[in-house]
This record gives C-alpha cells, structure tokens and sequence, in this order.
C-alpha cells in the first residue's frame, strides 16, 4: 500500500482540490474548532470551582499577605513549598496592586493558560507541517482524542479538563513547553547563537518551576526534538544546548522559595496518583488511532521527534507502573500529545494541500512529514473518516464540559443526562466569618480544599507535602478530633494542639456538640455543615 519514501531534498507536491471547495472545508473546520473555544472562554468567566483551584488560589493569598516569607499555603507553618513559582508572585503581585481577591486573578490565569496553550500547539503544529488543517485538527485531536469513559487531570488538555484547569499552573506551562519545543526546532534548524540557546535554557527552567510535572514531559521533547533533529545538531549547536541546561540548573538551584533539588524522590505522592493507572483503556482507546498515525512517521523517519517523545513517555509511565511510583504516571502528556498531533498531521496531509510548498522546519532536511508513502493514497479517505469519528466520540463521552458554560439551572439538567464533573458548592458563607490566618478544625474533604483559598488555615493539609514535616501528627490529631470514641478532654486538646479557633462539621456528625461549652455557633451552610467559634 505504501509508496515509495521521497527522496531527500525534494518538495512533495500532489494534485490540489479545487481551491473554492479547500477554501471551505478549511473554514468549516475553524468553525468547528470554534465552538469548545467558545466553552472554554466561557469556563474563563464562570471559573468552574472543582478540583486543585482552592489550592491555587490559597497560593495566591499567602504570597501577597508576605511575598518573601508566605509560608505553608494551607495550614500555619513556616516551611517551604513547590507551588509558590514565578507565575503564582507574578498573580499575587497583581492581586495586592489592584486590591483584586485571589479568585478573581485566577480568571486572569485560565485567560493567559488558554491563550498559551492554543498558540503553543499552533507553534509547534508548524514546525512539523504546512497543512494548514493541522493546527484546527491538532486541537480538537488534544480536546477530544482520549476514550469513552470520562477523564481529567492537571496538565491533560481534554475539554473538560481544561475546562476545570484552565487557571492551573499546569495549564500555562503545557503551553509554554509546546513553545519550547518549537523554538527548540527552529534553534537546531536555523543555528541559533548561544544567546538564544540561553533564552531556551530560561524557558525550560521557568517551565520547570512553574509545574514540574509538565517540567519533566518539556524536557522528555527537548529531548526527542534535538535527537530527531534532520540533520543531528553539529558539536556547537551541542555546546549551546549544553550551556543553555547549565543555566536552567542554575536558576532552578537558585529560586528562592523551595529547593528545587528536595522533589527527586520525594515520598507521598504516590497514593493520590495511582489511579491514573486505572482503566486505561476505557479512558485512552481512541489514542490508539493516533498510534497508528505515528507508525506511519515513524516508517518514514525512525527518529521522527513525535515518535521519539511517545516511545520516551511510554517508558517512563510503563516504568512508573512497574515499580509503583504511580507519580511518574503524570508523564502521560508525553504519550498523548505525540499521538494526538501525529494523527492531526496525517489526517490534514490527506485531507487538503499545504499552506506553502515547504511544510514545516526542516522539511527538505528529511523524509517529509506530508509525504503520502506512510498511510498510502488509498488509506487517506479511510483517515479522515476514522479520525471525524474518534473525535464525535470524544466530543460525545466530553458533551458534559457544555455545563460550564451554562447558567446553573441549565447545567443541572445537562449533568443529569450525560457524564460531567459537577463544580463544587461554595464556602463563602464559612469564609465571610472566618479571619485570613486563623485555623478550622475540618474533615470535611471539599472544605479542606476550599476554605484557604479564601484566606484561613485548615489543622491537616489537603493534600500531601514534600516539606511539611509533621503532616502525620496533623492528620491524626485531626482524626483524634473526630473519632467516635474520642471523649471531650481528648478533643479539647485536639484545638489546642495546633491553635484551631474555629470547627467546621456537619450538624450530628462526630466531633463536640454544637452547645459544648467550649463553642460557639456562628454560621450555618448546606448540607448539614455548621462552623462553630472556639471560645477563648
């Protein structure tokens, strides 16, 4: 079925389609592509609350109370952390110059996440192609190109994912890396002077920081575009490559606010990750065309830079399971992405002719990217058609993202009929009682992750902490507190132990009774939950 391989140095160029019927199909694509660019615009202004963003937003917080010494963001305790980045000071010092609340800054931050992350695929797209359906198709290929079960998580831009994490750290950092990527292509192919080749070094550094998980897929293709690179880069391009990663070292040593070098091997973070090894193929199985799509690069060119990042992010998270360590497991990106944008490639190279004779950077250096000797003139329409129905289905399994641009009537009743993440309830009416830096004495699981956004300390962390030294005695006075067999004195010194002036519970749940001597009821909020004062 395959033709035979271009020969190097020659432009491939195949009859055109009528250029008013191109002109079209091109622009019902944007218009396609334009419609989760609306939801997630949308998502923008409603900031859907679910998930992580109580964490963020906490960051936020803690760093305009005290920029050089914010602390632990979610409980009393001066140590460090790896969520205050370049990116969260930059947020707090907006917030405290415009007098903004964190959550309001936060939209702010899904705007530039989004505008990143779509101008990065649509950098990159172009390093790897001239079809100018690729960039449409390579986003609704990241979008909606996963499985049949419903999946989201920080740093995997899926629809609905995004359209929850748009304001995360992780979200503005896949851009940058996407941009890194196709910088990096151009630096190799173009010989860029070691001044630029440091600029690269900052950039990885600062994506590195900002959210080191997407830190490590940046760097896994940096690596797979400088070992793809047609022709290898000579012994100088090496030496500034070198000096580049020398200075991203340097600043990652020398970023004050945690020491970047205590995350390798850090323990604890593997529990809360283990179930991004779950059901894998429910949650991916359409990826599998995208599979397909880069065997047929990788026929053309072994050292086709998707290939190598998808056999590299494959490593790592296959080891990652192995062994265990689930938290290796948020390498995914780096399995999806090349198979999603290999798929848009081969698909836009069947689909249409290229925006400009010369497709992507280095094209006449190699087998190019649009030549149709990986897939055959006779599989293209079998492509296209196989690629138009994954998507239907991922938009199908991910119909339920539409809810976040909804008002909240007409969100109840599109959750009701199809699989969806529900935003959670607010706290507002906790937070409106309780001072910025006192700590609540909770269990409740959306609150420990709601309420220090809002300015207040919970006794126990949300979530696990590389620095966080007695996070264990906080969890078990936190337990002590609500054990059913805990008696008064025992609880009593539960407050005391880490200074809680306030209780949140729910009404007949375990815990003091709301008329204990020792409290002081000051509010209450759906579900049963109340917020009692302790009594000095």
């Amino acid at each position: 079925m395959g033709g035979p391989a271009e020969p190097r140095g020659v432009t491939v160029r195949t009859e055109a389609a009528p250029a008013a019927a191109t002109d079209a199909s091109y622009r019902a694509l944007l218009l396609v592509t334009l419609v989760p660019a609306v939801l997630l615009l949308a998502a923008v202004v409603r900031l859907p609350w679910a998930g992580d963003l109580g964490m963020h937003a906490a960051v936020v917080e803690r760093l305009r109370a005290d920029l050089p010494h914010p602390g632990h963001p979610l409980v009393d305790a001066d140590v460090p952390s790896p969520y205050y980045s370049p990116w969260m000071v930059v947020l707090a010092l907006l917030a405290a110059a415009t007098g903004a609340s964190a959550p309001a800054v936060l939209h702010l931050a899904a705007l530039a996440g989004l505008v990143a992350f779509g101008t990065g695929v649509r950098a990159f797209v172009r390093t790897l192609t001239g079809r100018r359906a690729a960039v449409p198709l390579a986003l609704l290929c990241v979008l909606f190109l996963y499985g049949t079960r419903l999946f989201a998580w920080s740093g995997v831009p899926g629809l609905t994912s995004l359209a929850l994490t748009a304001a995360y750290p992780s979200t503005l950092a896949l851009g940058l890396a996407l941009h890194l990527w196709a910088l990096t292509r151009r630096a190799v192919a173009e010989r860029w002077r070691m001044a630029r080749f440091l600029g690269l070094g900052l950039l990885l550094a600062l994506v590195l920081l900002v959210h080191q998980f997407t830190g490590a897929v940046a760097a896994l293709g940096v690596v797979s575009v400088l070992l793809g690179a047609r022709p290898l880069p000579t012994r100088a391009v090496w030496l500034r490559v070198g000096a580049g990663a020398l200075l991203a070292g340097a600043v990652l040593a020398a970023w004050p606010y945690y020491p970047f070098t205590a995350l390798f091997g850090a323990d604890g973070l593997e529990a809360i990750h283990r179930s991004l090894y779950r059901h894998l193929l429910p949650k991916f199985c359409l990826v599998s065309l995208g599979v397909v799509a880069l065997c047929a690069r990788w026929r053309r060119d072994p050292r086709d830079p998707l290939v190598l990042l998808f056999l590299l992010g494959t490593v790592v998270f296959a080891a990652g399971g192995l062994t265990g360590h689930w938290s290796w497991g948020r390498i995914l990106p780096a399995v999806l992405l090349p198979a999603q944008l290999a798929l848009a490639v081969e698909a836009a190279g069947r689909a249409g002719p290229s925006a400009d004779a010369a497709g992507g950077i280095g094209r006449r250096a190699g087998p190019s990217a649009d030549a149709p000797g990986g897939t055959g003139r006779r599989a293209g329409p079998l492509l296209v058609g196989a690629t138009a129905a994954a998507l239907l289905t991922g938009a199908y399994v991910q119909a339920g993202a539409v809810s976040y641009a909804l008002p909240a009537r007409a969100a109840r009743i599109v959750r009701a009929h199809v699989p969806s993440i529900a935003p959670w309830p607010s706290f507002a009416w906790a937070a409106r009682r309780v001072p910025a830096g006192e700590t609540v004495m909770t269990d409740d699981y959306l609150a420990l992750r709601m309420l220090p956004a809002y300015g207040p300390y919970t006794v126990a962390p949300a979530y696990p902490d590389v620095f966080l030294t007695d996070e264990q005695e906080r969890r078990a006075v936190t337990r002590r507190y609500y054990a059913p067999s805990a008696d008064r004195a025992q609880r009593l010194s539960a407050l005391r132990a880490y200074g809680a002036r306030w209780v949140l519970q729910r009404d007949g749940g375990p815990g003091l009774p709301p008329d204990d001597p020792a409290l002081r009821r000051a509010a209450r909020g759906p579900g049963g939950l109340m917020l009692l004062e302790v009594k000095r």
